[in-house]
């Protein structure tokens, strides 16, 4: 009898560890599923003036959250649930960083949203180029113990850019193995580094060997907030730019529809590919939307060479509003005029 009552409050105490276990045990892996869909009209705010006309425009989002013994089971036997080692997520970054750097990458799609609604409103706007963000840096680079995540580089060998692109022609101008000085900020202050260029391994060009996004600064006499309430990523170009149209010019392009999407906007209007569409999809099917942007990528040869499986986010959208049977009609576009001549042609 008296085993008896050892051994219960033992189980108890096991069953209790291996519950917590089970449930709250962090493994080395991430669980990306259908996320939040999310209505712009409190997002975008022009001239302190909100947005009532009937209908939205949405964001869709991806929820990566970090995986458990009981997530990692549900994601086995639950649909549009995908398994990712830490690395394929973060690479060599930290959670920190990595939360950092899809912070850039959010105001990097706010800023060329701004300029391209500007742009189609026939609204003036000045763009001022402030250097690159730094999203990551290769182990080889000279410059790993100099220049960190998040810094922005503003000059190599004195010279400043007008844009990203002109900051690579020039360094892609000189030979690797060549000594160059990078200016750069970091914490606030101006610092300076000197090291060797590197042959990029994706590209066999000299390189700093730092991936990077634009750090520009947009201001106008039109007053325009976002407030992105904690959400990141570049994702959300195509349907910030739209949901800024509409407040910019009151043009009513959703007619009381429920409009998603998803995208990457450039400062040319292009629309550009992104991951987990899939799982997009199903969000803004669930919510009720009735009509979804998708990028409609081109695949090179060269990606089609490494991945031939690889589909457009157009036709990866298809492939599962049709798994999940849904009447929302998935739309194709390039630019975002793609979807504005879209939405005044089918309204």
């Amino acid at each position: 009898m008296k085993k008896n009552k050892l051994l219960w409050p033992i189980i108890s105490v096991l069953t209790v560890v291996l519950l917590g276990v089970f449930f709250f045990l962090p493994l080395p892996y991430f669980v990306e599923s259908p996320g939040p869909v999310v209505n712009l009209s409190t997002f975008v705010t022009v001239e302190n003036t909100k947005d009532e006309q009937s209908g939205s425009f949405n964001i869709t989002t991806v929820r990566e959250r970090e995986a458990t013994p009981f997530f990692l089971l549900m994601a086995k036997f639950t649909s549009f649930n995908e398994i990712y080692s830490k690395q394929e997520v973060l690479g060599d970054a930290t959670t920190a960083e990595y939360n950092q750097m899809n912070a850039y990458f959010m105001t990097s799609s706010q800023n060329a949203a701004k300029v391209e609604a500007l742009k189609l409103a026939n609204k003036e706007y000045q763009m001022t180029f402030k250097g690159v963000y730094v999203m990551s840096i290769n182990e080889k680079s000279d410059f790993i113990h100099h220049i960190s995540i998040g810094d922005t580089v503003t000059a190599v060998d004195g010279h400043t850019f007008e844009s990203s692109a002109d900051m690579i022609k020039y360094i892609r101008g000189l030979k690797v193995g060549q000594e160059v000085k990078v200016t750069f900020i970091s914490n606030g202050q101006e610092k300076e580094a000197t090291g060797k260029l590197m042959q990029l391994p994706e590209s066999n060009y000299p390189g700093i060997g730092i991936s990077l996004v634009d750090n520009t600064q947009i201001t106008s006499d039109t007053n325009i907030t976002f407030n992105s309430g904690g959400i990141g990523g570049p994702s959300g170009g195509l349907m910030l730019t739209l949901e800024t149209y509409v407040q910019l010019t009151n043009n009513d392009l959703r007619k009381g529809r429920m409009i998603a999407g998803t995208g990457t906007m450039d400062f040319e209007g292009n629309v550009g590919r992104i991951g987990g569409i899939d799982k997009k999809v199903v969000s803004a099917s669930r919510q009720g939307a009735v009509l979804f942007f998708a990028p409609d990528d081109e695949i090179t040869p060269e990606m089609k060479k490494a991945n031939p499986n690889i589909k457009s986010n157009y036709q990866e959208a298809l492939a599962a509003a049709k798994k999940i049977n849904t009447n929302m009609k998935i739309v194709p576009v390039r630019t975002v005029q793609d979807a504005i001549d879209y939405l005044k042609q089918n309204n």
